[in-house]
């Protein structure tokens, strides 16, 4: 039974999640003109369509791995000249309104991140994002470094700190001799910098390693509606610093691909965090919404934000960018993506078992 409901709260969190992002799209796009042939929430054969009022196809489709918005002369003219006007066609339109289309659906994603964030806060409280260490275990490197409960780590090997957030995907990250070059205010306003090497200690129940530095925190958290107002833009702030922290390690190889998660790591969280309630799932969503957007953001062909590359490219030469070298990138980068969504899913599914 708890699988099943595990399998159900994982295809209601996606389907939120892909339905606020393709919503954007279509809103923008029926906004400005744009004939639009279909709006799906889901992939592969079609459960349900139903024709619309407006003409417009709407679609369950079996796979709720993504969706779509199909509209009429997407980036070229197509085979529907006959039957819809140019004018209708979303490359005929003004470059803003195009723009604006492309990137409504990240907008939406954003925006639902930061009304969860500010939901969680306003019914549990808001934590403070302040990285304050409330204790250090006896016999670990921080407390053998000299740390104490009440520092502040202001910054790790050379990165600012001012988050949690920040702090906790900095220590994650690879560097040489395992050596982390810790700055701390303490109590009374004065700074210190300590070189920490921490000590790997491996999970009985999981097998796998972790590095352990013994820091213990513990946020205070604000009642009230400002707090939580103000808690919704500084997470949304703070995690999508950690994202882009976490998007450049990987390029530079100070973080292994294999800490990315797919659908088969995202449907494990999801009952992981269903156990621990209401505000833990909230928040995944939250944290998942926002990471959709900014993958979706990404210049790469395939993705919206490399749509709004081409768009960009037009601008700037003042020409289109050549058709066939469009549909050849991005089925390139596509398939790319494909191989490596196949790839994190193999591996997660490893980790499971």
């Amino acid at each position: 039974m708890s699988t099943i409901i595990n399998i159900i709260l994982f295809i209601i969190i996606l389907g939120v999640l892909v339905f606020v992002h393709e919503f954007g799209h279509f809103i923008c796009a029926k906004k400005s003109g744009v004939y639009i042939h279909e709006f799906s929430i889901g992939m592969g054969p079609a459960i349900k369509t139903i024709k619309g009022k407006d003409g417009i196809d709407y679609s369950i489709r079996a796979l709720p791995i993504g969706g779509y918005v199909q509209m009429a002369g997407e980036i070229y003219e197509d085979d529907d000249t006959n039957t819809v006007p140019k004018e209708q066609f979303m490359c005929n339109r003004p470059w803003w309104q195009r723009l604006i289309i492309l990137c409504a659906g990240v907008f939406n994603n954003f925006l639902l991140a930061i009304i969860l964030l500010f939901v969680i806060a306003l019914i549990w409280g808001a934590p403070s994002l302040e990285p304050k260490i409330y204790d250090v275990t006896e016999g670990y490197p921080a407390s053998e470094a000299g740390i104490v409960g009440g520092d502040v780590i202001t910054s790790i090997n050379g990165k600012k700190v001012t988050t949690w957030d920040k702090a906790q995907i900095l220590l994650l990250l690879k560097y040489k001799d395992e050596t982390y070059t810790i700055g701390i205010k303490h109590e009374d306003g004065s700074t210190d910098t300590y070189e920490i090497v921490p000590v790997t200690e491996k999970d009985e129940d999981t097998g796998i390693e972790r590095k352990i530095l013994g820091i213990e925190m513990k946020t205070e958290v604000n009642k009230g509606f400002l707090p939580a107002l103000k808690y919704g833009f500084q997470k949304f702030a703070a995690v999508s610093d950690q994202m882009w922290t976490t998007l450049g390690a990987l390029f530079t190889g100070k973080l292994s691909i294999n800490n990315l998660s797919g659908p088969v790591g995202i449907y494990t969280v999801v009952g992981e965090t269903r156990k621990a309630g209401l505000s833990s799932v909230l928040y995944l969503t939250a944290y998942l919404s926002l990471n959709l957007g900014i993958m979706n953001i990404l210049p790469i062909p395939a993705l919206d934000g490399g749509h709004v590359l081409f768009l960009l490219i037009e601008l700037i030469t003042r020409k289109k960018v050549n058709q066939k070298v469009e549909a050849i990138t991005t089925t390139i980068f596509f398939c790319l993506l494909l191989l490596l969504m196949i790839y994190i899913t193999i591996h997660d599914i490893i980790t499971l078992f």
